[in-house]
């Protein structure tokens, strides 16, 4: 593998994440070299580990890139943690710097083993105390108004390619996601517990789904998308294949076209102090020219609602912003976002 020696003596900065042992060097080394395709210069930015040290480790684990496994026709969707390094969007980089990678889990297609979209679950957490969680740097949170750094987390990884993860934030609010892969589909779950005293309300999430890295549907445009609550789609430039997201409570399904992302947005219901509430969302693909017909029978089986009424819908679904978002938040609430937390502990 050829690399840049420039690098060999890079400051990998603060978003690198080194490893301690042969084991966790070992899966994510397969995981950035067989499946993400990573140079040895991207490897390096995620372990922080120069180039050539890279190649050896390679040499000494007998990880060698001719040797990546293939997915059997009737085995789970390949899901798996992604590992940062690249970003996942193509464009709007400005508006997510420092993508967390403990959010993002990456799919691949079940037609081209290269190609995958990067899920954000969660991207962001809205709730009545303001802008409660972020997974990239961009707008101010509670947190960073605060100047309090959350720490890093990881994925829990367990058999069958199950993915599971959980955050504790500093006012006693946890949230957490669970991702199951089957041969069909992605089902992902999303919850959050109440740690404050108070209830909480108007608490709208966004979970992002990147096309960077899905080759054929990756166009810096909505002409590729179909955005129908609470599904977001996004079809191949042949229209026979599609993905496909759906989430229960659909606040808003729409589409950044810069990223390019798909979205379909849900709304927990409100919490109780000591309660906890959950969200469920699927991730899917199909081949075929009968698009409308494949969403009446994942209708069908998901048992989605279509949509859930927020009060910030408009004409124009197709394009939504995070400010845009906190704005209409702001607008329809006739709240300014604090800047401390008050008396919720």
């Amino acid at each position: 593998m050829q690399h840049d020696t420039s690098l060999e003596n890079l400051n990998y900065g603060d978003e690198a994440r080194p490893l301690s042992n042969d084991a966790e060097l070992r899966y994510w080394l397969e995981n950035m070299l067989w499946y993400h395709r990573y140079s040895l210069d991207e490897i390096a930015t995620v372990i922080g580990m120069p180039p050539s040290r890279i190649q050896d480790t390679l040499v000494r684990l007998n990880i060698h890139a001719d040797r990546r496994p293939h997915r059997r026709p009737t085995a789970p969707l390949t899901v798996l943690p992604y590992p940062g390094g690249r970003h996942p969007r193509i464009g709007f980089l400005d508006g997510a710097v420092n993508p967390q990678r403990e959010t993002k889990i990456s799919v691949f297609t079940p037609w081209d083993e290269k190609s995958y979209v990067v899920v954000d679950v969660p991207e962001a957490i809205f709730s009545n105390l303001g802008l409660t969680y972020l997974a990239h740097t961009h707008v101010p949170t509670l947190w960073t108004r605060q100047n309090i750094e959350l720490p890093r987390l990881e994925w829990s990884r367990h058999r069958g390619g199950v993915l599971d993860i959980k955050r504790v934030l500093p006012n006693g609010i946890a949230f957490g996601a669970r991702v199951e892969p089957t041969q069909s589909e992605v089902r992902m779950e999303l919850w959050l517990k109440n740690g404050t005293k108070e209830r909480l309300t108007d608490l709208r999430v966004q979970n992002c789904v990147m096309l960077r890295g899905a080759e054929g549907f990756n166009a810096q445009s909505n002409d590729n998308k179909i955005l129908q609550s609470p599904f977001a789609l996004c079809g191949s430039e042949d229209g026979l294949r599609w993905i496909v997201t759906a989430w229960e409570r659909c606040g808003r399904a729409w589409a950044n076209p810069p990223c390019p992302c798909l979205h379909s947005d849900p709304i927990f219901p409100e919490c109780a102090p000591g309660k906890t509430v959950c969200l469920q969302g699927r991730l899917a693909f199909y081949e075929g020219s009968d698009i409308q017909s494949e969403l009446k029978r994942l209708s069908s089986i998901w048992s989605l609602p279509q949509s859930h009424n927020t009060g910030l819908e408009t004409e124009n679904q197709a394009t939504f912003t995070l400010e845009e978002g906190l704005n209409a938040y702001c607008a329809k609430s006739s709240r300014h976002i604090p800047t401390r937390l008050g008396n919720v502990t």
